[in-house]
């Protein structure tokens, strides 16, 4: 892969992870429940909202190791295996949201609300987009796994 591909890849994700990250830190203030509170009470009171900063780490990590990634291929170091260990690293950043957003749903559907609808929804896009994630990184990492062993064992031989 060039260069040039591999640094406008890394450009979009750390545009992704401001963007998400800037999501974070408005969502709260816009949110209706939170209308008439102060900073403090929006940001540092309200234990689901904890929970949602707490359940980005994973993603901010896996974004990441994504860049990190980027970074080996563009140096045509993929095969080794500290890539290896960032596909490793995204695999378990997501099994981490799924776990996130199933701890997330269940808080949602289990509070007597008429208004589940878009939690939920918000929760099954996160959900399915991370089992994509999840599955992809273990068919990628099971690839470069097999290419480093074959790299190795031919570098014994010769």
């Amino acid at each position: 892969m060039k260069f040039g591909a591999t640094v406008f890849l890394r450009g979009v994700l750390v545009l992704i992870g401001i963007g998400a990250l800037a999501f974070l830190l408005w969502e709260p203030q816009a949110e209706g429940v939170n209308a008439h509170h102060t900073l403090f009470q929006t940001y540092f009171q309200d234990p689901f909202i904890a929970f949602i900063y707490i359940a980005s780490v994973p993603f901010f990590v896996g974004i990441y190791q994504a860049i990190k990634l980027l970074s080996f291929v563009g140096r045509n170091k993929e095969f080794t295996p500290q890539a290896v260990k960032s596909v490793r690293i995204i695999k378990y950043c997501a099994i981490a949201i799924l776990g996130f957003v199933v701890a997330c749903e269940i808080v949602i559907v289990s509070h007597e609300s008429d208004d589940h609808a878009g939690g939920v929804m918000m929760g099954a896009f996160i959900f399915f987009c991370s089992v994509v994630v999840a599955t992809a990184m273990t068919v990628l990492e099971r690839v470069l796994q097999n290419a480093v062993d074959m790299k190795s064992e031919n570098d014994l031989t010769v």
